[in-house]
């Protein structure tokens, strides 16, 4: 049976919400990768020291009998550097959203005044922080992250020693910015490798498809696969998994997010073996990460099998992306 191994995977991307949410949802992420950057917009958002210790003592309590490292980030605000020093050792990243524009983003940016930020970012900067970013403006819904490029384009000319990850690329423009400017990096995730926004609202509305960014179009999709599936060294993986309950996905104002947590590393050698590159898998999911961010994750060895596996229908109460559906890799073991 044929067979692939993964050493040290690493989500770039996280979301591991709280309480009921996260005890059920962590462990699954746990199982497979040795770590994850974990997304700070709780309710409320983590903004201080305390935060960042409290929420990862709750995450740890979830995950007693995996090895399994939260990276912790903290929520953009326009934060002092004596702050920023007494934070620094504790996070791996700070989360810029533009306010409103994605789930519990209420208190992000509102203004791109660079003046404002300055002192922020040129802190980040002298202390190696990198800067995350939601990319998207509140246009029209296809076009938000095209428009972003902009501001992308000012804040990495503005602070060339400041490392700017463009988090969960869906366009074409994206890919084409990365190789503008030296301190732009990108985050891609599993469903943008996967989906169009025919996926998603081409026939019937496909809710467990529904996520900000939303997908793109052929010629954006074909965009991120040539570059993921090259292990370009300034992308990554990063999974955006984004669990909801069952009734906030399947209800109107359907809640935006794709949960792929437990299934990302199977799908992703389902795509790389299909295109012949599965030897590119392993700087994708993990080599990449490790250096832009300096990481250096305790060992984890996923084997994975190429089988039939059906998706379950639900992990407690959260519908994966593709339920019920029979992919082609299996997780064999995990030492």
């Amino acid at each position: 049976m044929k067979t692939h191994t993964l050493l040290m995977p690493l989500d770039a991307h996280l979301h591991l919400r709280d309480g009921v949410m996260l005890e059920n949802i962590a462990p699954l992420s746990a199982y497979s990768f040795s770590g994850a950057i974990v997304m700070p917009n709780l309710v409320p958002p983590v903004s201080s020291l305390v935060d960042i210790r409290a929420y990862k003592k709750r995450i740890m309590a979830t995950v007693p009998n995996d090895y399994f490292e939260p990276y912790m980030t903290l929520f953009y605000e326009n934060y002092d550097k004596n702050f920023l020093e007494s934070v620094a050792d504790e996070i791996i990243a700070i989360k810029l959203y533009p306010a409103g524009i994605t789930t519990n983003s209420e208190g992000g940016v509102s203004s791109f005044d660079i003046a404002e930020m300055r002192p922020t970012l040129e802190a980040m900067s002298e202390l190696q922080i990198p800067l995350c970013v939601h990319g998207e403006t509140d246009g029209f819904v296809m076009d938000r992250e095209a428009e972003f490029m902009s501001i992308y384009e000012l804040l990495a000319s503005n602070f060339p020693n400041l490392k700017i990850i463009m988090e969960h690329i869906t366009t074409k423009e994206a890919v084409d910015m990365l190789d503008r400017f030296d301190n732009l990096y990108a985050s891609i995730t599993v469903h943008h490798l996967l989906l169009t926004l025919d996926d998603v609202v081409g026939g019937m509305m496909m809710p467990h498809n529904f996520c900000k960014p939303i997908a793109k179009r052929p010629e954006d999709l074909d965009a991120l696969l040539s570059i993921a599936l090259e292990a370009h060294p300034k992308v990554m993986f990063g999974s955006d998994s984004a669990p909801h309950p069952q009734e906030k996905k399947e209800s109107c104002g359907c809640a935006a997010g794709v949960f792929t947590a437990p299934i990302a590393l199977q799908l992703l050698c389902e795509i790389f073996e299909q295109y012949d590159k599965l030897d590119n898998l392993q700087a994708f999911v993990s080599d990449n990460a490790q250096s832009i961010y300096g990481l250096c994750p305790e060992f984890k060895e996923v084997i994975l099998e190429k089988r039939a596996f059906s998706i379950p229908q639900k992990y407690s109460n959260v519908v994966p992306m593709y339920a019920g559906e029979t992919i082609n890799w299996a997780i064999q073991s995990v030492e």
